[in-house]
């Protein structure tokens, strides 16, 4: 349906506008290095929480290892501190120090 034949449009007055709907915010998703989390639980971590095959989930881990932090992805912002919760409830639950933050980008 074309703009012109919106019965919607039609019934707003010339002060009146329709304003598009922004994309909501992404945030960065980031486990931070610690000299007490195992690689393999983070592989772990990275598997179930971020649904990452055992390939990227190494890759990621890697990243982690070695600069000190890794990015497992942008998501809008419920859904990034919902991981950040899950994560954190994980390695509580192990008891392994892992850090999980977010960054707006």
């Amino acid at each position: 349906m074309s703009a012109e034949n919106d019965p919607f449009l039609d019934t707003l007055s010339d002060t009146e506008s329709v304003t598009d709907l922004e994309e909501p915010g992404m945030y960065k998703v980031l486990l931070l290095n610690d000299h007490y989390t195992t690689m393999d639980f983070v592989v772990d971590v990275l598997r179930v929480v971020f649904h990452k095959s055992a390939g990227e989930a190494t890759k990621i881990m890697l990243d982690v290892h070695k600069k000190g932090k890794g990015l497992v992805g942008l998501y809008p912002y419920d859904i990034a501190r919902t991981k950040v919760m899950q994560v954190t409830q994980m390695a509580d639950k192990a008891e392994f120090p892992l850090q999980c933050v977010l960054e707006e980008e």
